[in-house]
């Protein structure tokens, strides 16, 4: 629930947050040969897990973002208010947002954008990948105050990291690179793949079963081939019906012309028959 609840205020996307979490429960399916803790019932994944805990994270954080979204406070006015709790509440209002973004990520606009959406929720579930295979690999509890201290570094930054790249993606002409914090988390999410792959190259060499890659393979395939319709195939079609379309518009607005122009020509000719008949009277 807080895992899904704090990606939500960062995100600040339902779609997104829900593809994470059907996602990684899909992983969790496909390496329960390499973790032990990912073998669950199928009640667990999706109505435990995915309905329940993770919908209602996500619901919440929604709930929230709307919440920040509609509220802004000032110190103006603090001593007009009567009572002592209504001045202390307006005091602890003072430090959330003083204005709340409202991400709009619009994956399926350009295939720029759809990439670095795919790069996002990517990284995502390889850093919370990450969280369980450094415990396993390294013989951490789950209580332990390293894994805690982990959790609050990368809201902390994590949070930064998104408003960098929704900004880098919404306004490339006034943001030309990408921010600090987003290289620095990534970088961080690779280095921790590299530690977990040093101590333990053999549970991350335990290969998948059969149908689980004809699984993974045909969803790859199914998104390159919706990739390929929706940003190249569909835009190429598009592009030859709107000429196809320009040059029948053309053409009637040719034969209009000409058509006009005939009768136009016609009528002085009558014109000046009737003028030669009035002066031979």
């Amino acid at each position: 629930f807080s895992s899904l609840l704090v990606q939500t205020l960062m995100i600040r996307d339902w779609w997104m947050c829900m593809i994470i979490s059907v996602m990684f429960e899909f992983l969790e399916y496909s390496l329960e040969h390499q973790l032990p803790n990912f073998s669950e019932c199928w009640w667990d994944h999706w109505i435990m897990d995915v309905i329940l805990c993770n919908g209602l994270g996500i619901y919440c954080g929604m709930k929230t973002l709307s919440w920040l979204s509609l509220k802004t406070y000032k110190w103006q006015g603090l001593w007009n208010i009567p009572t002592y709790k209504g001045k202390m509440k307006r005091i602890v209002f003072q430090f959330t947002p003083y204005s709340w973004v409202k991400f709009e990520w619009k994956p399926a606009s350009s295939l720029r954008r759809w990439l670095a959406v795919c790069g996002i929720i990517f990284v995502f579930l390889l850093a919370e990948l990450n969280t369980f295979y450094l415990k396993f690999v390294l013989w951490m509890p789950p209580e332990h105050y390293l894994v805690l201290l982990r959790l609050v570094f990368f809201v902390n930054v994590g949070g930064v990291a998104m408003r960098e790249i929704y900004d880098f993606m919404d306004d490339p002409k006034f943001h030309k690179k990408l921010g600090q914090q987003a290289w620095l988390v990534a970088a961080i999410t690779a280095t921790e793949f590299l530690i977990v792959v040093k101590y333990d190259p053999y549970t991350l060499t335990l290969s998948l079963p059969f149908y689980i890659t004809q699984c993974w393979i045909m969803g790859i395939i199914l998104v390159l081939t919706w990739t390929a319709w929706r940003f190249f195939i569909r835009d190429i079609t598009l592009r030859y019906k709107e000429i196809r379309r320009q040059k029948q518009e053309h053409k009637q607005e040719q034969d209009k012309c000409l058509s006009n122009g005939d009768g136009h020509t016609g009528l002085l000719e009558e014109h000046k028959g009737n003028k030669l008949r009035e002066r031979r009277l």
